[in-house]
């Protein structure tokens, strides 16, 4: 396995005013998993659009099996045998899951075979052991099911490099498990696979190689036995990361959220949360466990007014708020960190400091009637950019030009700048890097431990059993147990989330 099959030399990529790869030098091996890691903004995914064609860089050269090629778009990387599985997905909602895999492939142009493209697609899902219906609405698909299907998607067009951008970032513990094994059977096959990731225990397991980007430029190239994660985390940011979280004791207070059979219904029309009852009281971290597509996203939506309880009540600081408008429950005392930052937590065409007003902008400190105090506005941006760390070049800079890691803390500054009373965090570290994961996680720890309550929900038990005071399992729309954390086993936890209830003594 010593055979380059790719080499990108002395890459350059100017942005205006921006730097994003700075002579970086990457090579990747035949037959290998080869893991790119860096911090949010340090140039990963630019460096990876180029070699998928979505950017030209600005100098440098691209070696493909030895000689230089000139990628100058998707298609032409397609043509190579380069596929790209992008973090947010390249889907249509509103076209099935053939159409999408077949979308803009130059045969279509002869004849439309759907049964033909169908079979083929099934030959493939079968092969890697993936579920999926060629005439299922994409619009329809669960998270997980998305990125599996962006992941046939390319194997159907050919590709033989393939290029997975955070590709556990939306998967469970199982999805992960079955993912890896659709890699080492990739691999086994002869296919070359760059794994974009900031899971340092999945990049430990998964790679044979790590290349870490800092600052745009590449930093250091290292074989998976000759390092370890504090390694790798101390390459990445250029500083000592502290891997674990020190958590005091809860101060538990009064009910913050109290949820008693609440029902509700799923967009396919099915019930999705079937009897809900929990609570969650000030100064706590509740977490709810399970796999993606259990009623998780609708017990939120619920929580937040943005779906309609049928049966049963939610209280908020001890008021009803069954069916509030989300106006409402915001001026109750609720933060609400989303798990589509792009979908609801940002409008990405609007300036960092107009996303920062969007819960407040009416209230007094901010606004006169109907006009805006732009200085005022200005001015708490400045100190919230400043307190969050938000790296950007002005509050007046698009929101949606920040990295991962700075929309969601410019996210969390907005959310926690109001003093929350009762918390709701949705994958707050989804798809972050581990610089952005402590920062995150360190704020939601302060405000646990400044009295307000939080619901923490992910399909990542580390991250559940490293947060939580109390564990949550939902199942198909129920809750299968809560359980205090020092009494939680992975192995209890699994079984819920594989449907058993807890058995109380």
């Amino acid at each position: 396995m010593s055979e380059n099959i790719l080499e990108m030399r002395n890459i350059v990529k100017q942005f205006p005013g921006v730097l994003a790869n700075d002579n970086v030098n990457f090579q990747v091996r035949r037959g290998e998993v080869h893991c790119l890691l860096g911090e949010n903004g340090a140039g990963k995914s630019t460096l990876m659009n180029i070699l998928y064609g979505l950017y030209d860089q600005t100098s440098g050269d691209i070696l493909l099996n030895g000689e230089v090629v000139n990628i100058s778009s998707p298609r032409v990387a397609i043509e190579h045998g380069i596929g790209m599985v992008h973090q947010h997905f390249m889907l249509i909602p509103a076209l099935t899951v053939i159409e999408n895999v077949i979308l803009g492939m130059p045969e279509n142009s002869q004849i439309l075979d759907l049964d033909a493209a169908s079979k083929k697609l099934m030959e493939l899902a079968n092969k890697y052991h993936i579920k999926l219906n060629p005439n299922d609405m994409v619009e329809n698909l669960s998270v997980g099911e998305e990125q599996r299907l962006e992941i046939l998607k390319a194997l159907f067009r050919g590709a033989d490099l393939l290029i997975l951008d955070e590709p556990t970032a939306v998967l469970t513990p199982q999805e992960v498990e079955e993912l890896f094994k659709m890699i080492h059977k990739l691999t086994n096959e002869g296919h070359t696979v760059i794994f974009i990731s900031h899971k340092l225990n999945e990049v430990m397991y998964i790679s044979d190689r790590i290349t870490v980007l800092r600052n745009g430029r590449s930093c250091e190239t290292v074989n998976k036995e000759n390092t370890d994660k504090h390694q790798l985390a101390n390459l990445m940011v250029g500083r000592d990361i502290n891997l674990d979280i020190e958590k005091p004791p809860a101060q538990l207070g009064e009910t913050v959220l109290e949820m008693k059979d609440v029902h509700a219904m799923s967009v396919k029309g099915v019930e999705a949360l079937r009897g809900v009852t929990l609570d969650i009281r000030k100064g706590e971290i509740l977490g709810v466990a399970g796999v993606d597509g259990n009623g998780q996203d609708e017990l939120l939506e619920c929580i937040t007014g943005l779906k309609p309880v049928t049966k049963g009540t939610i209280k908020v600081n001890g008021e009803d708020m069954t069916n509030a408008s989300p106006r409402n429950i915001m001026k109750s005392g609720v933060g609400h960190i989303p798990a589509n930052r792009h979908k609801r937590g940002m409008i990405l065409e609007m300036p960092v400091k107009e996303n920062l007003m969007m819960i407040d902008y009416y209230k007094k400190k901010f606004a006169n009637g109907m006009l805006l105090k732009w200085d005022e506005i200005e001015k708490e941006s400045e100190e919230l950019v400043k307190e969050f760390n938000v790296k950007t070049a002005s509050i007046d800079t698009p929101a949606g030009t920040l990295s991962g890691g700075n929309q969601q803390k410019m996210v969390l500054a907005r959310e926690l700048s109001r003093s929350p009373v009762f918390l709701i965090a949705a994958h707050p570290v989804r798809g972050l890097d581990i610089g952005a994961t402590e920062f995150v996680r360190t704020r939601i720890l302060d405000e646990r431990n400044r009295g307000a309550g939080v619901l923490l929900v992910s399909t990542e038990l580390e991250e559940i059993m490293s947060m939580s005071d109390r564990i949550a399992v939902m199942y198909e729309g129920e809750i299968m147990g809560i359980v205090n954390r020092e009494d939680a086993t992975v192995s209890e936890l699994g079984l819920m989330m594989a449907g058993s209830k807890r058995q109380v003594d």
